[in-house]
């Protein structure tokens, strides 16, 4: 195959074992997986070598999240074009299928937005409410900022990819550890966000706003009940991150 159509499969983990196995069985065909473990304590490393893949160990140190170790892993990857996969995604033969074609076309883009497809207590939600991520892109120049709910920083022009071509997400929250999770992921957000000067307004306009744009805007209200919790989440994860950037604030005027 052409160099300049190779594509590495890079996937972080840590403690990864539930899922692991059925999305290194998916990305198989690919050129080469690259599995970036951060310490995992169980099975993640040995499912990983017997799969095939190239392990790289990324210190877990105390991350709470795979962010900090991405761009370690997406460099670490020995092709031109690095497909982002987390270990509990699930990349189609469609869509591997698009992605070769299209870095073989003329006018490919630096990096494309995929369709991800969610399960919401149980039950994957309808074809319409996928979310996008940036997923796929040329690797140099590539970097990934450590904080959790970002975008990898791309060399060039991106576009969305047909969304029909969809990566599958397995992992099935419950409310307990959806809840532990948001507490982890708004104290890294706390960095990141810290000099905004959140004040009472955004106390009450931003969840209202992530839970209007959730439900409403992105039809959220289409997923019946199952929607109806899933913007209420993400309107109570926006006031707890600004609750903790406000303390964050008051606590430092009282050194």
């Amino acid at each position: 195959m052409n160099e300049e159509s190779r594509i590495s499969v890079v996937i972080n983990t840590y403690n990864a074992e539930q899922h692991l196995a059925a999305c290194l069985e998916a990305v198989k065909d690919f050129d080469e997986v690259v599995v970036c473990d951060m310490e995992s304590t169980d099975r993640t490393v040995e499912i990983a070598r017997e799969h095939g893949a190239r392990v790289v160990t990324f210190p877990k140190a105390d991350h709470k999240s795979a962010e900090p170790a991405r761009t370690f892993a997406i460099q670490s990857a020995q092709s031109k074009w690095v497909l982002v996969v987390d270990s509990d995604e699930i990349i189609t033969p469609e869509l591997r299928q698009y992605l070769y074609q299209r870095v073989s076309q003329p006018g490919c883009p630096a990096g494309l937005y995929i369709a991800r497809r969610n399960k919401l207590f149980g039950q994957y939600n309808r074809d319409w409410s996928h979310d996008y991520q940036l997923r796929f892109f040329i690797r140099e120049g590539t970097v990934w900022p450590p904080y959790v709910h970002t975008f990898p920083q791309v060399q060039g022009d991106t576009e969305r990819a047909p969304e029909k071509y969809q990566m599958l997400h397995l992992a099935d929250e419950t409310m307990q550890q959806w809840v532990r999770k948001m507490n982890e992921y708004t104290d890294n957000e706390v960095e990141k966000k810290a000099e905004r000067n959140y004040g009472v307004v955004a106390l009450f306009w931003r969840p209202f706003w992530r839970f209007f744009s959730i439900y409403v805007l992105k039809g959220g209200f289409r997923n019946g009940r199952r929607g109806l919790l899933q913007a209420v989440q993400w309107a109570m994860y926006q006031q707890v991150l600004v609750s903790k950037i406000i303390e964050k604030r008051l606590r430092e005027k009282e050194k």
